[in-house]
Order: structure tokens, then C-alpha cells, then sequence
């Protein structure tokens, strides 16, 4: 703020919200000055409010209508006469008009982008800690549910039970909509789990995370229903040792391209660089997918206790794919692995 002139900023992305003053509330909008920080929200949340902002630091004000006009509003009261910025990224056109005809054209309100989020990409201590043991549930569920991945099974009702162990384990929600995909399906990076029924000789995909505490975990296994054939078997070594080769990149200073360039290296080495459709990984932490993003053109060097994903894969039209994925915390000796569940190619 200093750097930029700016007297007072207002945030309303919701992660970005808790990050700064601890509210969890889903409504909720955070006006930042120089010298006082106040949380705007509606008397829904007066209780909640209350019981988790730190009153010595952050000031609470209920409001009722549009929190843009109140926010607006509220720098026209304490005589704010200069810039301010908004969240350009997550505020609408209809509440920046807001924004502006509430602080009747005293305030110049300008958007602004990642402030907070460059903040959130260094975890501290705790946040760690929530991370890991984000980690470790999902890792205990993947192996628990192993069992029940076989011949007529449909891919819903396995995401289904994946999504009620994480939450019988403590999660508050799925980190993202559990994916499983089986057979062609597994070409589809995203694909959503359907009716469909597991088939003896497919490969089956599983991607799913928990949140707990706040904080993501991410995870994706592959395993094959049968003996899988010497082709399979060989592009689950590639995309084994490109996720190796990815994770042996991640050191504090390197560019955040250097994990997704360690490992397509790996791929074009087996031919199956073109069948790498996505970036190799993502930051973690109070939401599935933030910065740093681990792929091509991404010249930011990565910070030291950054939480990110690897997972590299490989996608074949018509026969399936293959996606390896972990959770790992930058380090200056090397990447910690927060995720151990079993690695090795599984033939159930």
C-alpha cells in the first residue's frame, strides 16, 4: 500500500478474507488501512464475528444491503480523500459501480491483482501442519477404499464413499468434486465420475483431496483392473519417473517452470510428451489450486515453505490415462513429501 499510494484496499475473496483476520464466515468483505482494518458483514455472522476476530486488531461493523456501498460508505466517514484498490480479480463490474457511487467520487478506487495471494503462497508453520495433516487423511482414505475398486463397481458410488471417509475422518468438505474415471474415461483430465461400471482390464483414476481445517490436500493414484500390458506398464514408469524428476526441481530460487520442464524431459524421452495436456502442478492451501503454478513460462522462483502439487500424466484417446499426483512443502534441502500413500503401479 505504501509502495503504490494507495490508503486503503478492500478485500472480498473469502479465502483472502480468513487469511487476513480469521473470519470463516461464507459473506463477508475486509476493508484494510494504513492504520485499522475493519470486517464488514451482515447480522447473520454478528455471533461468528465475534467469537473470531482478534477486537484489538480488526474492527467489526454489521451491515445490512450491498457490503460494496457500505465499504463505499464507510471511507466517505472517516474522510478518506485519496486511492484505494480493490480486488480487480474477484469484484464484479456491478459492485465496483457500487464501490464508486458510495464514496461519491471522493475515493479513486483502482483494481488491484495477487496482493494477498502472493502473501498466502509462504506458509508459515501452522498452516503446514494443517496442510500435512490434510495430506495424511486423504492418503489413509485412498488406501482404505483400494479394496473396493473392482469389476462393477460405478465410478459415483466409489467417489461417493471416498467423499463420506473423508468427512467420517474430519473433513469439513471434498477439496474439489472427487473425480474417478475408469476406462476412456481416464483420457479426460476432469472428467466428473459417472454411472459407469468399473471393467475387468482398465486403467481407473482416482483424483480427490479433503479439506480439514481449512486447508487442501490433493491426491491422484492410478491402478489397473487385471494384468495390464507391457504398454501400460511402461507409461506408468514414465509418468513415475517424470513425477520424480518433477519433485528433484523443487529447491527455493529455482523458476516454478523448472519442475514442469524436469519432467516433460522424462516424457519425451518415452515419446509421450504430447500426451501431457496439463501444467505439472499447483500451489495448495486455503484453496485446491493457487499460486505458484508449476508449468511453462513460469519464470517466479519458488519460495521456501510454498505448498505445491506434482502430477504429472499422460492421456490416450480411447485407452485410458495415467496421473501420478503428491503434495509436497519446499524446502531448502529438498521437498518434503506430505502424501504416503503407496506409489507403485497397483493391479487389482
Amino acid at each position: 500500500m505504501e509502495q503504490t499510494g494507495v490508503e486503503a484496499i478492500l478485500i472480498t475473496h473469502i479465502p483472502n478474507v480468513f487469511y487476513l483476520s480469521g473470519f470463516s464466515g461464507d459473506a463477508g468483505a475486509l476493508l484494510v488501512e494504513m492504520n485499522r482494518a475493519t470486517l464488514l458483514t451482515d447480522s447473520r455472522f454478528t455471533v461468528q464475528a465475534s467469537e473470531e476476530l482478534a477486537p484489538a486488531l480488526i474492527g467489526l461493523k454489521i451491515v445490512k444491503g450491498s457490503l460494496a456501498s457500505a465499504a463505499g460508505a464507510e471511507l466517505v466517514r472517516r474522510h478518506v480523500r485519496g486511492r484505494a484498490a480493490f480486488e480487480g480479480a474477484r469484484v464484479s463490474v456491478l459492485d465496483a459501480a457500487d464501490l464508486r457511487k458510495a464514496s461519491q467520487d471522493r475515493v479513486r478506487w483502482r483494481p488491484v491483482t495477487g496482493w494477498v495471494e502472493r502473501l498466502r503462497t509462504v506458509k508459515e508453520a501452522g498452516e503446514v501442519e494443517r496442510i500435512r495433516d490434510a495430506a495424511r487423511l486423504a492418503s489413509e482414505v485412498i488406501v482404505e477404499v483400494l479394496p473396493l475398486v473392482k469389476p462393477g463397481v460405478k465410478e459415483c458410488d466409489l467417489a461417493a464413499e471416498i467423499e463420506f471417509r473423508m468427512r467420517r475422518r474430519g473433513a469439513s468438505a471434498p477439496a474439489f468434486e472427487t473425480i474417478v474415471a475408469s476406462g476412456a474415461r481416464g483420457a479426460l483430465p476432469h472428467a466428473r465420475a459417472t454411472t459407469k461400471v468399473f471393467r475387468a482390464n482398465e486403467l481407473v483414476v482416482i483424483d480427490m483431496g479433503a479439506i480439514l481445517r481449512h486447508y487442501c490436500s490433493d491426491l491422484t493414484r492410478t491402478v489397473f483392473l487385471g494384468r495390464a500390458p507391457t504398454r501400460i506398464r511402461r507409461w506408468y514408469r514414465a509418468v513415475s519417473e517424470a513425477q520424480e524428476a518433477a519433485a528433484e526441481a523443487l529447491r527455493p530460487g529455482a523458476p516454478a517452470e523448472a519442475a514442469d520442464l524436469a519432467a516433460r524431459q522424462v516424457l519425451r524421452g518415452y515419446g509421450l510428451e504430447r500426451a501431457f495436456v496439463h501444467s505439472t502442478g499447483h500451489g495448495l492451501g486455503l484453496e485446491v489450486h493457487e499460486g505458484p503454478r508449476l508449468g511453462r513460462g513460469q519464470s517466479q522462483p519458488l519460495d521456501a515453505s510454498s505448498v505445491v502439487t506434482i502430477e504429472p500424466g499422460v492421456y490416450m484417446e480411447g485407452a485410458g490415462g495415467i496421473r501420478l499426483e503428491d503434495d509436497l512443502l519446499v524446502l531448502p534441502g529438498g521437498p518434503e513429501v506430505l502424501t504416503n500413500a503407496p506409489r507403485e503401479f497397483l493391479e487389482l
